[in-house]
C-alpha cells in the first residue's frame, strides 16, 4: 500500500461532530482537508499540517478532501482515553476504543449475556445514500420509534465523516449509532456485527436498526470485487440472531452502468449467492414498470413483498433535508428512492407487528 504526503497551512477551520473541515494552503494552492480531532487533536488556523494527499492525487471520488496526519510540534495526550480494543489495528493511525462487550465497559454484563434479537426488525443495505431516506420515512410512519444505526468498515471508517448521519441526529432521527469493525466514532463501538446487533436490542433499546456501510462504497465491476457483498453476511447475522431481516434492494432506473439498472447485479449476488435463507425483500410496484423485471427476480427464493411507494415518495421530495446517492436526487434516479422507501413501509409495519 502506498500513500502520498505533502505539508499544508491551515488557512480556516469549521467545527462539526467528530471532524473538523480545513482550508489549507499546499504551496501556492488552497485545497480542501479534513481532520479528525480523535486522531490528532484540533487544528487552528497557522497549523502546519502532514496531509494524506493520495485520493486527490489519483482523483477519486472522495469529494477533492486531502486527510490531516499530523500536526507539526504538537504532542497529544491520550491519557483521558479508555478502553483496550484496538481499530486501525498495527497502523501508524491504530488507535483504542471502549468497545461495549469489554470488561471496562459499563455495559459488559448486559452484552455477556446478550444471545439473541428477539424479533428486532433490522434492514440491511449497500449503499450509504439509503440511510436519510430510510430514516426520514420510517420516522413519519412509525412515530415514536428508536431507530439505530449500525455503521460497518466497508467504506468510510470515521462516523465523524457522515454528513447525513451529523444532519439525521440533529433533526432526532436517529436514537443512537454503533460503529463495528475497524469503524469508529459512535455512539457506542463494538467489535463486530453480532455484538453491534445484539447491543442495538439490549444496550440502546432499539425497536428498529439499519445496518449500512458509510459514505464511499468500493466496486471494482466485477462480480464479487465490491464491499456490498457485506449485505449478505449481515442479512446472514440478523437470521443467526433470531431477528428479522429486510433487505433494501438497490435499484437504479438513470445508472449508467448497465449493469446496475433495474435490481443491481450486486444485489442480485448477494439475493443468489450469499444469503444463507429466506429473508423479507420489499419492493415498489413501479419496479415492474421496467421490462426486465421477471428476469432479475427469477428464481429468488425469498419473502418478496410489493409496496405502493407513491405517497413515501412524494413524503422525500417534500423533506427539508438533501437526499441523492451517486450524485443524483429523487427526481433523477425515482426508482433508488421508491426502492428505499418500500423497505421503510414494510420496516415500519414490522415495528408495529402488522406483517
Amino acid at each position: 500500500m502506498e500513500c502520498s504526503t505533502q505539508w499544508g497551512l491551515v488557512q480556516a477551520a469549521n467545527d462539526f461532530p467528530g471532524r473538523q473541515e480545513l482550508l489549507v494552503l499546499i504551496g501556492p494552492h488552497e485545497a480542501k482537508a479534513i481532520c479528525y480531532p480523535a486522531f490528532t487533536g484540533y487544528c487552528r488556523p497557522g497549523d502546519r499540517v502532514l496531509l494524506n494527499t493520495t485520493a486527490v492525487n489519483l482523483r477519486l471520488g472522495t469529494g477533492g478532501w486531502h486527510y490531516v496526519l499530523a500536526v507539526d510540534g504538537r504532542e497529544r495526550s491520550l491519557s483521558a482515553q479508555r478502553g483496550h480494543i484496538m481499530k486501525l489495528r498495527y497502523t501508524p493511525l491504530q488507535g483504542r476504543v471502549l468497545s461495549v462487550e469489554e470488561e471496562a465497559s459499563p455495559h459488559h454484563e448486559i452484552m455477556a449475556q446478550a444471545d439473541s434479537l428477539h424479533g428486532l426488525p433490522v434492514a440491511v443495505g449497500s449503499l450509504h445514500s439509503m440511510l436519510g431516506p430510510l430514516a426520514w420515512l420510517t420516522a413519519h410512519y412509525a412515530p415514536g420509534r428508536r431507530l439505530v444505526y449500525l455503521m460497518s468498515d466497508g467504506a468510510a471508517l470515521p462516523l465523524g465523516f457522515s454528513q447525513t448521519v451529523t444532519a439525521l441526529k440533529q433533526e432526532g432521527l436517529l436514537a443512537a449509532t454503533i460503529t463495528f469493525g475497524h469503524a469508529f466514532g459512535g455512539d457506542l463501538e463494538a467489535v463486530n456485527i453480532y455484538s453491534a446487533l445484539l447491543a442495538a436490542k439490549h444496550v440502546v433499546q432499539a425497536d428498529l436498526a439499519v445496518v449500512l456501510m458509510g459514505p464511499g462504497v468500493v466496486g471494482t465491476g466485477t462480480t464479487w470485487g465490491t464491499t456490498a457483498m457485506e449485505q449478505g453476511i449481515f442479512l446472514n447475522a440478523v437470521l443467526q440472531l433470531q431477528g428479522i431481516p429486510v433487505a433494501i434492494p438497490r435499484l437504479s432506473e438513470s445508472e449508467s452502468r448497465s449493469r446496475h439498472l433495474g435490481l443491481s447485479h450486486h444485489t442480485q449476488t448477494v439475493f443468489r449467492r450469499v444469503v444463507q435463507a429466506p429473508v423479507w425483500l420489499p419492493l415498489p410496484t413501479s419496479f415492474q414498470q421496467l421490462s426486465n423485471w421477471t428476469e432479475q427476480l427469477k428464481g429468488l427464493r425469498h419473502r418478496i413483498v410489493w409496496e405502493e411507494t407513491g405517497e413515501a415518495y412524494e413524503q422525500l421530495l417534500a423533506a427539508d433535508l438533501p437526499f441523492s446517492t451517486m450524485g443524483r436526487g429523487p427526481k433523477e434516479d425515482p426508482l433508488f428512492f421508491h426502492g428505499v422507501a418500500a423497505a421503510a413501509l414494510l420496516l415500519s409495519r414490522l415495528r408495529e407487528g402488522r406483517v
